[in-house]
């Protein structure tokens, strides 16, 4: 059968307390949003729906071209949000499937799961619902003699005896089309002038129809997001279930609980993260690596048995055999190639620093290119800005730059030249040729 998922992500979410939309607060590094709609991604034959509402805008944006949009302009309801999408979904598909943006944790495999069911069910729709002792303001599932869903009980209506059933609604839904088309105009207006999905079952009900749940194995997967201590108890889950799919992987995590991988990361295997390392964006870490303790690496490339040590990497590239820290910083634009070395207490910027460099310690690298196998000075500064503009450094290949130069740019050093210690260079220096001073001269040419 064709299936057309929906997405319910409407809503203003004010106990979230944040002038952000709910379903756009990041989960795992992306908007909360991104893991249903990756879950739902190829699962029907049809590109999702996506319910907008609450700054309509910016969720539009964050979904992008991966799921249609359909605007709800009045937040009137879970049932009034699915008949927005009537127009544009009715005749594409057998089965409606409706899922909820703010429960990000369920898989794939469970939506897959609640469409096998409602394929089976000669009724109108099928379920999901979990056992939880913590009701979590969820609906109570109220059966009936074969074992039918006859009712759902809010949580706040529930009586002494309804409030002992452990089975809860979770929000997942499989409908047959033609019959939810004609039901969902059957709903009534609630007392808060809202139209409610869950009524639908009330409606199948009062036709003789079978209601059918699907109990979900996991009972993780079924924590809704309302406020911000759901999103913490999310984010510790996700990021559970994400360290251990990259320990399966062959990936050493020294200590799960200290190690933080944003869901866009990817790492190659036999590689070690070590504790307090938070990686994040679009990063990728190859194999053999040594990435911490206490390192950021964010929207960075690191290529394979390289040596990370309580350092940060923000917008870089290191290819092969790069070593740094401990104590590094690696800003935007650094490209350190295969085999550098860059000491603790060096940053480097906007820069690229050819296989085989040696960068000292307590260095500053800005907007320079530098060549093959250069060795860089402890306390090494290029002056890169002169307050009005940056300059570039070009430093060839085998120049041996002194402790403590500062290179004023713009400046250009020649193949094998040589800096002494403390010298401040304003001039470009030719290839060969060994300068010292302040400002430094040229005092002799190599052999």
């Amino acid at each position: 059968m064709k299936t057309t998922a929906v997405l319910l992500a409407a809503g203003k979410g004010t106990r979230m307390r944040s002038k952000t939309p709910k379903v756009l607060h990041p989960l795992g590094g992306v908007p909360m949003l991104r893991h249903s709609l990756d879950a739902l991604a190829g699962l029907t034959g049809q590109t999702p729906v996506v319910v907008v509402g609450h700054e309509a805008e910016a969720v539009q944006s964050a979904v992008g071209n991966s799921a249609r949009c359909v605007v709800q302009a009045e937040q009137l309801g879970t049932g009034h949000a699915v008949m927005q999408v009537e127009s544009t979904v009715k005749g594409e598909s057998d089965l409606v499937l409706v899922a909820q943006a703010d429960m990000p944790l369920i898989r794939r495999e469970t939506y897959e799961a609640l469409i096998e069911t409602q394929e089976a069910n000669t009724g109108p729709f099928s379920m999901l619902t979990v056992i939880a002792e913590d009701p979590r303001g969820f609906g109570r599932i109220v059966r009936n003699a074969q074992g039918h869903v006859q009712a759902i009980v809010e949580d706040h209506e529930a009586d002494e005896e309804q409030k002992k059933i452990r089975e809860l609604n979770v929000g997942g839904y499989c409908f047959n089309a033609e019959w939810l088309w004609a039901a969902l105009k059957r709903i009534p207006l609630s007392p808060k002038g809202e139209y409610y999905l869950t009524d639908l079952v009330a409606i199948a009900n009062q036709d003789g129809q079978p209601v059918l749940a699907r109990l979900m194995d996991d009972p993780q997967e079924t924590i809704g997001i309302n406020n911000r201590v759901h999103l913490a108890e999310a984010e510790a889950i996700l990021r559970a279930r994400i360290n251990r799919g990259w320990m399966e992987a062959g990936v050493t995590l020294l200590d799960p609980a200290t190690t933080y991988i944003e869901s866009t990361v990817q790492i190659g295997a036999d590689t070690v993260i070590q504790p307090n390392t938070i990686l994040r964006g679009s990063t990728t870490i190859g194999a053999d690596c040594l990435i911490g303790p206490n390192t950021v690496i964010e929207n960075s490339t690191v290529g394979n048995a390289c040596k990370v040590i309580a350092s940060v990497v923000e917008s870089a590239t290191l290819e092969n055999r790069v070593d740094i820290g401990p104590y590094a910083h690696l800003r935007k634009g650094a490209h350190l190639a295969d085999g550098v070395h860059m000491g603790n207490f060096g940053e480097v910027k906007n820069s690229y620093l050819a296989p085989g460099v040696k960068m000292g310690h307590f260095s500053y690298i800005g907007d320079a290119q530098i060549g093959r196998n250069v060795n860089i000075g402890a306390g090494t500064i290029t002056a890169n800005y002169d307050g009005e503009n940056k300059h570039k450094t070009e430093i060839e290949e085998d120049v041996f730059i002194g402790s403590d130069t500062m290179l004023v740019a713009p400046l250009h050093i020649g193949k094998g030249a040589r800096t002494g210690a403390g010298s401040v260079v304003t001039k470009d220096v030719p290839a060969g040729t060994v300068v010292v001073g302040v400002p430094a001269r040229a005092i002799r040419k190599l052999k």
